[in-house]
């Protein structure tokens, strides 16, 4: 792990999601454009950065590893929906449902491909991919429930799931990694060249999430203990679980940081849409989110030592 190239990309996601901030501060990106950046980077720029991933030479150890990945985002998911049961069983059911998807749905399915990338190269962007599978279905079935109250159609859940652009992104990069097949060359040209979009456009995404935020209040015990929860907690136990299983030393460095991950932004989008705590959502998903920057470069020096 180069922690001096974590701190570089730590201060350019810092830069660009500042940026972000200020160009919805003073109205480029309203809330209509925002809206419009979340649809282009979640339908478009991600899946072509995933397809981007999966672009190298196949080898017996990245099948073995990434079913390892995949085990191990499912315990991280089953364990920080437990986590989040028991720390949040006090609180009001408005409160307690945004508190427990922030919880168990981090960033890392916007903020990861390109902080993996980042700092592990292209096979840490290929792990990063196969380990958020888990989260993105979680995401958009489960996950809608905590929101809803309602189990829903589970029929027309698993079609949205399956129909994913990301997860369809996965499917068309696994063909690649494990076939002699590639994309033809202007084909290929076009999705890398959307692909290395992915970093910029994510942070000025999350950065303009945060342009009208109410700042005041924003750090109270709620904030603080989520924070400590979705910050500290997780990774730590990620990390204390990677080093007991002696897990091979990439893998094990893409889960710590992509469990050191912020609230997923989505948490207020959809707590607006369904009508829970979306004011609760915004703090959550802002004050996490700047905590981030300092924290995420912080476990991966413990991670190192």
């Amino acid at each position: 792990m180069n922690l001096s190239s974590l701190l570089e990309m730590q201060g350019e996601l810092l830069l660009l999601m500042v940026v972000g901030y200020f160009l919805a501060e003073i109205g480029i990106i309203h809330k209509e454009g925002r809206k419009f950046l979340t649809s282009l980077v979640v339908n478009v720029i991600l899946p072509c950065n995933i397809v981007k991933s999966f672009d190298v030479p196949f080898r017996q150890e990245i099948l073995t590893l990434g079913g390892v990945m995949v085990a191990a985002n499912l315990l991280v998911q089953g364990g920080s929906l437990l986590l989040g049961k028991l720390f949040y069983r006090n609180y009001a059911d408005d409160q307690k449902k945004v508190l427990e998807y922030a919880t168990v749905i981090s960033n890392a399915g916007i903020l990861g491909n390109p902080v993996a990338e980042g700092v592990f190269g292209s096979m840490g962007l290929l792990y990063a991919s196969i380990y958020l599978i888990p989260q993105r279905i979680f995401m958009w079935s489960i996950g809608i429930t905590f929101f809803t109250g309602e189990k829903g159609n589970w029929k027309k859940t698993l079609q949205k799931v399956v129909t994913h652009p990301c997860i369809v992104a996965v499917a068309v990069g696994m063909v690649l990694l494990m076939t002699p097949l590639t994309l033809p060359g202007f084909l290929g040209a076009s999705v890398k060249a959307i692909a290395n979009a992915n970093t910029a456009m994510c942070m000025l995404l999350v950065g303009s999430l945060l342009g009208g935020v109410n700042f005041k209040g924003l750090i109270n015990k709620d904030t603080v203990l989520f924070c400590f929860i979705r910050l500290f907690l997780i990774p730590g136990i990620a990390l204390l679980l990677c080093k007991l299983t002696r897990m091979d030393e990439l893998a094990a460095g893409v889960i710590v940081l992509l469990t050191a991950m912020p609230a997923a932004s989505t948490t207020a989008v959809l707590s607006a849409q369904y009508g829970r705590d979306a004011a609760l959502a915004s703090r959550l998903v802002a004050i996490s989110t700047i905590l981030s920057v300092a924290t995420a470069p912080l476990w991966c020096l413990v991670f190192a030592m």
